[in-house]
Formats: C-alpha cells, sequence, structure tokens
C-alpha cells in the first residue's frame, strides 16, 4: 500500500504499461489450475520444494538470484498454456483487473511465439486467446458504463535461440497475416526482441529487423538490461528499432541520453523488476530522475508481473515512495507513455484529455494546500 499523500492521485492517473509479457502474467494459482486442468505435470516438490503449493512458489519467486534464474521458472509457466480458452483466460485476469485495480487505459504486451510453436502451439491459438479476452473486457465494460481499455499484442523474438528460428518465426507471423504494414489491418502491433542479453547483441538479428523495418512493421527491442548501454546503441543503429525496452543502462552513456531525448525514443522502464533480477541493488539506483532531468521520455511497467510481485499500481506506488514525484513530475511521465504508444492520433488525444483533467485537478490542490508536493 502506497503511503504518499499523492497515492490517490496515482490511483486515478490515466495509465499506459508497454512492457508487460502476457506469459509473465501467470500467477502461481492459475499455474496449478492449468496444470490439472491440462494434464501438464509441474516438477515434482521432491525436485523443486517451490512447487510445493502457490505459497510456496510465490515465496521462491521473491528470491530470484538472476535473469536465468527467473527463465528457468518462467519457461516451466509455458507449458500449461494449451488452449486457446487458456490464454484467453490469461489475458482476461491481466486486462481485467489492470483496467480496475490501475487505471489502465491502453496496454502493449508482449508474447513468445517461438517457445509455444515448439511445443505444437500455433500462433493463432495464442492470438486468438489475446482477442477474446480483448473482446470480453471491452464488452463488460462498456455494458457497465466503466472507461474502456485499448490493447495491443506484440511478439517477440528470443536471443537465446538461434536467428534463423527467428526468421522462420516471422515468416509464419507474415504469411499468416498477423503482421503487415502499419498503414493496413493487423492482428499484431510490431514485433520485439528479448531473452538474456549477455554476449548476445541486437546486431545479430539485423537482417530480421531490417525485413519488418522495410514493411512497415513497428520495432522495438530489450536492451540496456543486463547488457550495456552500447547495446542501446546497437538497437538504434542496427535495428532501427522506434523503441528501446529496458534501457537502463543508457544512463551510462551521456550522449546517449542526449540522442535519446532528441529522437523521442521511448524507454520503458521496469524498476520494480530491476531490483527482483539484480540488475539494479535498491530502487533508487533505477535512474528514472537522471531520465526526467534528461528528457528521456519513458513509461513504467510491470515486465513479468506474477513473478515479480508488482502490477502496474503497486510499480507506480514503489516509484513514488522512493522518487517523490510532483504531480508536475507525473503529468511529463504519463503523457510520454501516451506519446510512445502504438495506438491511434484519436485514442492518444482522448487519453491526453483524460490526463489532463486529472492532473488540473491534483494541480489546484497542490497550489491551494501544498502538502502534496515533492518529498525529499
Amino acid at each position: 500500500m502506497c503511503n504518499h499523500p499523492l497515492h490517490p492521485f496515482l490511483l486515478s492517473l490515466p495509465k499506459t504499461e508497454h512492457h508487460m509479457h502476457l506469459e509473465g502474467s501467470l500467477s502461481p494459482e492459475l499455474l496449478f489450475r492449468l496444470s490439472a486442468k491440462n494434464n501438464i505435470p509441474l516438477p515434482s516438490p521432491e525436485t523443486d520444494p517451490a512447487f510445493s503449493s502457490v505459497e510456496s512458489l510465490y515465496e521462491r519467486y521473491s528470491n530470484f538470484t538472476s535473469l536465468d534464474d527467473f527463465l528457468h521458472y518462467y519457461y516451466i509457466g509455458f507449458t500449461v498454456l494449451v488452449h486457446e480458452s487458456d490464454f484467453e483466460e490469461l489475458a482476461y485476469a491481466y486486462l481485467s483487473a489492470q483496467s480496475k485495480e490501475a487505471n489502465l487505459r491502453h496496454a502493449e504486451v508482449f508474447f513468445d511465439p517461438q517457445v509455444h510453436l515448439s511445443r505444437g502451439i500455433t500462433i493463432d491459438t495464442v492470438v486468438k486467446g489475446w482477442e477474446s479476452a480483448l473482446a470480453r473486457v471491452q464488452k463488460e465494460e462498456e455494458e457497465g458504463g466503466l472507461v474502456d481499455i485499448t490493447a495491443e499484442l506484440i511478439p517477440c523474438f528470443l536471443r537465446h535461440l538461434d536467428v534463423e528460428d527467428s526468421e522462420r518465426c516471422l515468416s509464419l507471423l507474415v504469411d499468416g497475416g498477423f503482421l503487415l504494414a502499419e498503414e493496413k489491418p493487423s492482428r499484431l502491433a510490431g514485433i520485439g526482441l528479448c531473452s538474456t542479453e549477455l554476449d548476445k547483441p541486437p546486431s545479430t538479428w539485423a537482417p530480421i529487423f531490417s525485413i519488418a523495418n522495410k514493411n512497415g512493421i513497428r520495432t522495438t527491442a530489450h536492451a540496456g538490461e543486463e547488457g550495456p548501454a552500447e547495446y542501446v546503441t546497437a538497437a538504434l543503429d542496427d535495428l532501427h528499432v522506434k523503441r528501446i525496452d529496458h534501457g537502463v543502462h543508457a544512463a551510462d552513456d551521456e550522449e546517449l541520453m542526449e540522442r535519446l531525448a532528441r529522437e523521442q525514443v521511448l524507454v520503458t522502464v521496469c524498476p520494480v523488476s530491476n531490483v527482483r533480477l539484480k540488475v539494479k541493488q535498491k530502487l533508487q539506483d533505477v535512474p528514472l530522475r537522471t531520465f526526467l532531468e534528461k528528457g528521456v521520455r519513458f513509461s513504467l511497467n510491470s515486465d513479468d508481473p506474477a513473478y515479480f510481485g508488482g502490477y502496474l499500481q503497486g510499480v507506480y506506488c514503489a516509484v513514488q515512495e522512493v522518487f517523490g514525484f510532483s504531480v508536475h513530475e507525473w503529468d511529463v511521465i504519463a503523457r510520454n507513455g501516451v506519446e510512445g504508444s502504438w495506438c491511434s492520433e484519436e485514442r492518444k488525444t482522448r487519453l491526453m484529455r483524460e490526463i489532463e483533467s486529472v492532473v488540473g485537478v491534483w494541480t489546484r490542490k497542490e497550489e491551494e494546500g501544498g502538502e502534496f508536493g515533492l518529498v525529499n
């Protein structure tokens, strides 16, 4: 629970999220339920005591030692996702809860098609499940007179697999009609690149991203999480991405930060994840204030919230407890998130107006009372 005076403001602030892995929202409760439903065995508690119960698995998730340690459990979770209905239940749980609990207004969610394909699960199975979940949430919101959420799905290629596997996956995505040029209807919003960065420079995937860029497919890439600032530069120069995911090590390079600000590249920062995976020792080490001062656009994101114990509202509250941003600074963060989103200009205009309305109310409170300002 956030104890800062601006907590009610943070609850009401319209939010965007650009860095959340669909499979990373698989809670231990749903993991065990789908395991039983689909008759998919999980590791034996004798082999790994973490799988003794929901509680013991949550406890193990709170003690990851590295990205690779996390990924071991992350990919176990994939095994229980088999049917379209499984992906619908997974996506619905995220979209419905975050729309209500975090006032999430627009989400752009990653998924890992290569892992599913290797298990015999088609891309269409995943996408149909996602589409059903989004339609279900939007219908419920419309019938209940609630604010509506929009969302996009983005396939991510995996660094720990060879490039040829990514090339085959891209062909399936394009030939199957999932990815088309921006001006044409598309079931997916673009492509990304994720998984462990160590000794996996972005340039290796340049041929794939070149095809995407030539065909007007939006591109983003994880860079500067484990990897150095040079990987962020390589993602911009070699992959010509429009966004950088994680990107915290960009703060190590002054010229790179100037470039990110100048080119208005959105950096999708995941501060709670950075601490959980030992990228940063503590939350105050995540360079959010540095990015703000340098004019680097960033959004706040939950990454793999079921594994890191922090969904979007929790991330906002954790950040506020440490950084004590003012209403004006949150206005900048929220607006930058909208500007960097892959939604329509009409949608952006609407979200900007909503932000303006909420910020206006709290700016007046700040001016009248003074107790809602920056906490040192």
